[in-house]
């Protein structure tokens, strides 16, 4: 009976419905389970990559005392001619020793049978020097297999596009725009940072840390350091996923309106200088501008030869605009210009007669 339900080398998509020391099985939907060796999804250490309830993909091996027996990948051991026509021809994959490099590729024993493996079809995106291959024990798929198995072609790198696909698929349903993910921070760069988000690797940009200015990605994050932030793009057709810690923060201009009012009074720190004004900062991650029309200098001034960024400058608001994050500035008179600005009004009270001050008929008067 079983022997009808499945063909050797038929590939089966099912669930894992329990794990022992030395067997996962596999529901068939029939009276009794599939079974599948665990050392074939285990690696060196013994761990694991699945656990009960996971979908996976299976190949019927055969059929042992009415124990239907399945596989991940042909081993050597398994392995004849027959067997391997059988795989080249349902598409199961075969673990073989990659033992030497030979002129356009690599000589790959499967079992007993030699088979020949291009350069082109060793690896996927992270390409190693050929002899890194060479001595290892590798998954293949069989192309070609002709003059009764003398002559056979291997793949690996179809499988591993197989594997990218089925990742990138899987990933895109998980890893969609406004999730919130965990993920740990891998490496550090001038524009960002990238984070492994459940084994992919996402960019994290500088001005998607925090609310308040960052200059250097390494005051704040550090390799290894957990984190939580919010997808806020993602391009799988070229695999680009970009994060935001910042989406994550409350955003400080909400309450600017009601925590600094027009004519609020405060000293602040130049954070910038510009062509144009003065940014200063007054609160974490909140900057105003002071224009150069309000700044006492002459035309033309090089503004960055006058102010320099970590100065304190004291400022009045003059205006929030909390929807475009825009804060006007300006600074504060200091108590001389003031006496002197005075003193020069009271002087020339007299000259003028109450009339708007002439300098002209000032200096005549005195003549």
């Amino acid at each position: 009976m079983a022997k009808q339900l499945y063909e050797p080398g038929q590939m089966v998509e099912t669930s894992i419905v329990a794990i022992t020391d030395d067997t996962i099985f596999l529901d068939l939907g029939l009276k009794s389970e599939g079974i599948l060796a665990r050392s074939e999804l285990a690696d060196e250490n013994g761990n694991l990559s699945v656990q009960v309830g996971d979908k996976i993909k299976v190949y019927f091996l055969k059929n042992n005392y009415e124990e239907l027996h399945f596989t991940t990948k042909l081993s050597g051991k398994d392995t004849n001619t027959d067997v391997l026509e059988n795989a080249w021809k349902n598409g199961i994959p075969v673990e073989g020793h990659v033992t030497q490099e030979i002129k356009g590729g690599f000589e790959v024993m499967i079992g007993s049978s030699r088979a020949f493996c291009p350069y082109s079809q060793m690896g996927f995106k992270q390409r190693k020097e050929p002899a890194e291959y060479v001595g290892q024990h590798l998954t293949f798929r069989i192309q070609e297999f002709k003059n009764e198995g003398r002559n056979i072609i291997v793949s690996n790198r179809v499988l591993l596009e197989e594997e990218a696909a089925e990742q990138k698929q899987k990933l895109s349903a998980e890893l969609t725009v406004g999730s919130v993910v965990s993920g740990t921070v891998l490496s550090l760069e001038s524009y960002g940072a990238f984070v492994n988000v459940n084994g992919f690797q996402a960019l994290l940009p500088i001005s998607e840390i925090s609310h308040a200015r960052v200059k250097d990605v390494a005051d704040v994050l550090k390799v290894g350091q957990e984190i939580k932030a919010k997808i806020i793009k993602a391009d799988w057709s070229r695999e680009r996923v970009s994060l935001s810690m910042k989406e994550l923060e409350k955003d400080p201009w909400e309450s600017v309106a009601q925590s600094f009012p027009a004519g609020t009074r405060i000293e602040g720190t130049i954070s910038r200088v510009a062509g144009f004004g003065v940014f200063v900062n007054i609160a974490p991650a909140i900057d105003g501008l002071v224009h150069i029309s309000k700044l006492n200098v002459e035309r033309n001034t090089n503004l960055q030869k006058v102010f320099h960024a970590g100065d304190k400058m004291e400022v009045v608001v003059e205006g929030v605009d909390v929807q475009e994050h825009r804060l006007s500035l300006t600074p504060v008179v200091s108590n001389e210009e003031q006496d002197n600005a005075k003193e020069y009004m009271s002087s020339h009270q007299d000259d003028d007669d109450g009339e708007t001050y002439n300098p002209f008929a000032a200096l005549l008067k005195k003549n």
